[in-house]
């Protein structure tokens, strides 16, 4: 393990964090998407009047938060194949 090179762990390391940092940039706005619509839905069924405001709302508030995963999917991205570390440390 200690025969490990540091560019080779900095990769390494960039993968796993990549890796983890997908799951959670993914399944978290899933969680708050799927809630969001769940509260949007028992709203309008409870106030059938103003569907149409809270169904506005609801679009709005999931674009916004498709965008945070859309983020979050560039940033690892940029990690596992444009690693900045390694230009950094190793230029």
């Amino acid at each position: 393990m200690a025969d490990i090179e540091a560019k080779t762990l900095i990769t390494v390391v960039t993968i796993i964090v990549a890796g983890l940092g997908i799951v959670l940039g993914t399944a978290i706005p899933a969680l708050v998407e799927g809630r969001a619509v769940t509260r949007a839905l028992e709203s309008i069924a409870r106030q059938p009047e103003s569907s149409r405001d809270i169904r506005t709302t609801l679009l709005i508030s999931m674009a916004l938060l498709e965008s945070t995963a859309i983020y979050v999917l560039l940033v690892m991205l940029i990690l596992l194949f444009a690693n900045p570390l390694l230009d950094r440390f190793f230029s």
